[in-house]
């Protein structure tokens, strides 16, 4: 019977590991613009993904479409202005130009912190130093901004603008525009007098909206060790996180009216509460700094126990294929050099990739991407990445379009332990709503992995 079960999970591995062709290993194939494959391509995944929330609905019969069509609507413009309207690509580009020149002034910081330990050609690339004081200043950046009031004018003109055409409350537009700017945790501080009066729709499309996005500190430091010491990269990465960061938005209210039908009736009044955001200037600096450092260590802590599973996972997996000599077969016929975590995850969510547009040579490596993000981080995902897209690398991505795609599928919080730090965090700022929030976890969690599908999707069909 084991040899059996063992037989059937090496064919399903080989059935989509033995589709990819080997090209060539030496250059990245660029994006070939939009066509008609691509769009059929984009409205098969946006399709497949509909149908799966629609699935998972807990009130098919009441489910808006019109508010969903409007949704998919803002999304594909998004897209399309970012990607195509060089107008709009100045703008982003612009915005993201200024993200770079704060990492650069956090160098300024980093180097008279660690000297030349941040020097890349002398000692390389080190996350601690290079990545972490990052969060440390986007965190105090945005306590000050916030101090002036100037993320609650932008926030609150977002909101308005989502309550106007999407037809959802004014405390759920609050909560999903500031999750474009802040954590999963800290957007929710906007509507706190509002929570515990939420209804079921609305506390859902809460949690997918933090699902769906990530913070602005986090957001900048992907820059960093995507672009590296790359001004053009870090440009184009920009550009591309602050897309996806904002097409999250009517994504997350698509996903979520489906998840959860609104059928109570939608308060549209707007109102951000009132935030500790210090008494001066200088105590604002500070609360944003202590901030910053639980988030930076809480990161960093995260990252070495996650990347260390990973590794006794791979340990003993790979351990498991040479007893069995499936590691022998996994060399001739995948990407893979043994049997590992990433290439389970990758097998399991091949399929899926296919879908929403990715080429079948990239397919299991965009599946073990994903699975990465939902199983330990979006950070581990995009250090994997970091790897994925170097042609230097043993094994690599081989489309620009899919290093583009996974950039959008990667770029929010929907993993396993979020669902924990919302029910602690949300929790904590409206305790009657403690036990909807871990009812609501694991269907949080699909509706802003599916929300980051889409824009992916949505970019793929664009790119081409």
């Amino acid at each position: 019977m084991q040899k059996k079960l063992l037989i059937t999970a090496v064919l399903f591995i080989s059935y989509f590991a033995c589709n990819a062709q080997n090209i060539s290993n030496n250059y990245i194939i660029p994006s070939q613009g939009i066509s008609l494959n691509s769009i059929l391509r984009g409205v098969l995944g946006m399709s497949v993904l509909i149908v799966l929330a629609f699935i998972f609905s807990a009130n098919k019969k009441s489910i808006d479409w019109k508010t969903v069509g409007l949704g998919l609507g803002f999304q594909l413009l998004i897209a399309i202005a970012v990607l195509k309207v060089s107008f709009i690509q100045s703008i982003f580009e612009f915005i993201g130009q200024k993200f770079i020149d704060l990492l650069d002034f956090t160098s300024a910081g980093s180097t008279f912190l660690f000297g030349e330990m941040i020097n890349v050609d002398s000692y390389g690339y080190i996350f601690a130093f290079q990545v972490l004081p990052t969060i440390l200043f986007f965190s105090a950046l945005t306590s000050v901004l916030f101090y002036f009031g100037i993320i609650q004018k932008v926030v609150k003109g977002m909101a308005w603008l989502l309550s106007k055409f999407l037809h959802i409350s004014g405390a759920e537009s609050l909560s999903i525009s500031g999750n474009i700017f802040l954590g999963q945790t800290e957007a929710p501080l906007l509507i706190k007098p509002y929570l515990e009066k939420m209804n079921k729709s609305e506390i859902l499309l809460v949690m997918i909206g933090g699902m769906a996005t990530v913070a602005g500190a986090v957001l900048a430091a992907y820059i960093g060790f995507l672009g590296g010491d790359d001004p053009q990269l870090k440009l184009l990465f920009a550009k591309h996180l602050l897309t996806a960061s904002v097409m999250a938005a009517p994504g997350a209210v698509v996903v979520s009216k489906i998840l959860y039908p609104q059928t109570e009736e939608i308060n549209s009044h707007i109102d951000i509460a009132s935030k500790d955001n210090g008494s001066n200037l200088l105590d604002a600096i500070s609360k944003g700094t202590t901030e910053g450092l639980k988030l930076a260590v809480n990161v960093g802590a995260m990252l070495l126990v996650f990347v260390a599973l990973i590794a006794m996972t791979n340990g003993i997996l790979g351990w498991f294929g040479d007893v069995t000599t499936i590691n022998t077969w996994m060399v001739t016929h995948t990407h893979y050099t043994q049997i590992s975590l990433e290439s389970i995850l990758g097998t399991i969510f091949s399929p899926l990739m296919w879908l929403i547009g990715v080429a079948k040579e990239d397919m299991m490596l965009m599946g073990q991407l994903i699975g990465i993000k939902i199983a330990a981080s979006e950070f581990i995902g995009y250090v994997q990445l970091a790897e994925l897209k170097d042609i230097a690398s043993t094994t690599h991505l081989h489309f620009n379009k899919s290093i583009i795609m996974a950039t959008y599928m990667l770029c929010g919080f929907a993993n396993f332990a979020s669902i924990g730090i919302q029910i602690g965090g949300i929790g904590s700022l409206a305790p009657g709503k403690r036990k909807l929030l871990s009812e609501f976890g694991m269907r949080a969690l699909l509706g802003g992995t599916i929300a980051s599908l889409m824009s992916a999707a949505i970019a793929g069909m664009i790119l081409g």
